[in-house]
């Protein structure tokens, strides 16, 4: 009897164990499925049909060659590269833009400075950060550089009916020579991050929330 009632107790444990991980598969958020979307651009930093957003899974990549600024003597040089990215939301899915990415390099010889400004908009609005998109590079400052900026953003509410929606990033970089010694240069540029679908320059991240 001890035998029997403890095969059940077990058989019963598993059921409620699977019946819990159905539950959990259930709510898990399924993400993007891979396709392309349009980037437009405008800026002197960024030629015009240079960039492609990519979307698969929780990420929206935007690919592009190359963004940099760069200044000799006595020169003050700025390049600016506005996107807007078109993000349509399917039907079912409540997403949450939760984060962006980007890295880069700074050269600054002594009496020279580098400034990296960012802006990130939504529905032309900015978005408020949880820490400071932007940076300026002193004197002396030669090395790698990494952003990775917390937005604070509602969820976007598709359950029930897509949403179109416009996503912008403008960044504008400043490399300032005017002082710096004779045959030196300062430059600042925001690299590109190794994935496989090529050169991607901004990385947004999505949370997925169930409807």
């Amino acid at each position: 009897m001890k035998i029997l009632t403890g095969l059940i107790s077990s058989l019963t444990l598993l059921s409620l164990n699977v019946v819990g991980l159905s539950q959990v598969q259930a709510q898990t958020p399924q993400g993007f499925t891979f396709q392309k979307v349009p980037v437009t651009l405008f800026g002197n930093g960024c030629p015009a049909g240079t960039a492609e957003g990519i979307l698969n899974g929780d990420t929206l990549s935007v690919t592009f060659s190359e963004f940099e600024a760069k200044a000799s003597a006595p020169k003050v040089v700025s390049a600016s590269c506005n996107l807007r990215i078109g993000l349509n939301v399917p039907s079912g899915v409540n997403v949450q833009p939760i984060n962006v990415q980007y890295l880069g390099f700074a050269d600054v010889p002594a009496r020279g400075s580098a400034n990296l400004n960012v802006r990130i908009l939504f529905q032309g609005q900015i978005v408020p950060t949880t820490n400071n998109p932007n940076a300026t590079f002193n004197p002396g400052f030669s090395d790698v550089w990494s952003k990775n900026v917390g937005i604070v953003l509602g969820t976007i509410n598709a359950c029930k009916n897509p949403v179109s929606s416009i996503f912008g990033i403008n960044t504008n970089l400043t490399a300032r020579a005017t002082n710096i010694p004779a045959n030196q240069e300062t430059q600042i540029r925001i690299d590109t991050i190794d994935t496989t679908i090529g050169p991607v320059l901004f990385k947004i991240k999505f949370a997925f929330n169930p409807c």
